[in-house]
């Protein structure tokens, strides 16, 4: 599970110094702080995206040879139809 450090009164100084109410600005970096942590889990990790790639070139690897088997049946046929 990956984890978002997110600096909340970081981000509300800033949006203060920006002129935006001092209310505003702690409740908004409340807010993204929460969006942050909610989705963190959904994230995908380096991990998840090597499971994905292994899957893939397995599924890969399968298609290529069921597309050399297909085309030299396909040549077997078309050798013996026309000679």
């Amino acid at each position: 599970m990956s984890t978002i450090t997110f600096d909340t009164l970081k981000f509300a100084n800033t949006l203060k110094e920006a002129g935006v109410p001092d209310k505003q600005a702690e409740a908004e970096s409340r807010a993204l702080a929460d969006a942050f942590a909610s989705t963190a889990s959904e994230l995908a990790t380096k991990g998840d995206l090597n499971m994905l790639e292994v899957k893939f070139d397995a599924k890969f690897a399968l298609l290529q040879w069921m597309l050399g088997f297909n085309l030299a049946f396909t040549m077997a046929v078309l050798w013996k139809v026309f000679l």
